[in-house]
């Protein structure tokens, strides 16, 4: 499974439309067929769609709050970012949406996004609903059982995308890029 997810992200970054400015750190997915689109539960409590954030440039990481690593230094990373973005940064929307339904309840998104900013907003809602939103980004993300009575991680893939202001994604910022690169795109998108 891991394999496919990696041919088909190799394949969307080759579908890049290649009379587009080419200025971004990450990797440029303008003409990709990614199906930006979900219905999930923000951990205020409201039901949310991509149409909500229009208007903004947003963020979005697909990840779960159990996650010892990646999850958290790409929060961290994207607060980074911000923070170098100045005043621009009310401009930008960074949404977490959980691979983990089970565990991530709005309350415990609340929990886990409070201290990266209010520009940091949790969604969650039922297995299918997740599920669904991580299809239609081909997000790869597989359930693994560990050691334990009930205990698991789970295997996801780690990038960022970036949205323009109308809801388009635009960009994919590996795992590990340097908040001074998500800034920079950001800033080109702003």
């Amino acid at each position: 499974m891991r394999k496919i997810w990696i041919f088909l992200l190799l394949l969307l970054v080759g579908c890049q439309d290649s009379g587009a400015q080419r200025d971004f750190k990450g990797y440029e997915i303008t003409s990709s067929s990614i199906e930006a689109a979900f219905q999930l539960v923000d951990h205020h409590g409201i039901q949310r769609t991509l149409r909500d954030f229009q208007g903004k440039t947003v963020a979005l990481f697909f990840g779960y709050t159990h996650c010892p690593d990646v999850c958290p230094t790409t929060m961290a990373d994207l607060a980074a970012a911000l923070k170098l973005l100045g005043s621009d940064r009310s401009r930008v929307q960074v949404l977490f949406v959980t691979l983990d339904p089970e565990r991530d309840t709005s309350q415990v998104l609340a929990m886990y996004m409070a201290p990266f900013g209010l520009e940091f907003l949790g969604l969650t809602g039922l297995s299918e609903q997740t599920d669904k939103a991580a299809k239609n980004f081909g997000v790869y993300h597989q359930k693994q059982p560990v050691t334990g009575k009930g205990r698991y991680t789970i295997d996801h893939a780690a990038g960022v995308f970036l949205l323009d202001k109308a809801g388009r994604p635009r960009v994919y910022l590996n795992y590990g890029q340097k908040p001074q690169e998500i800034a920079h795109d950001l800033r080109l998108l702003l």
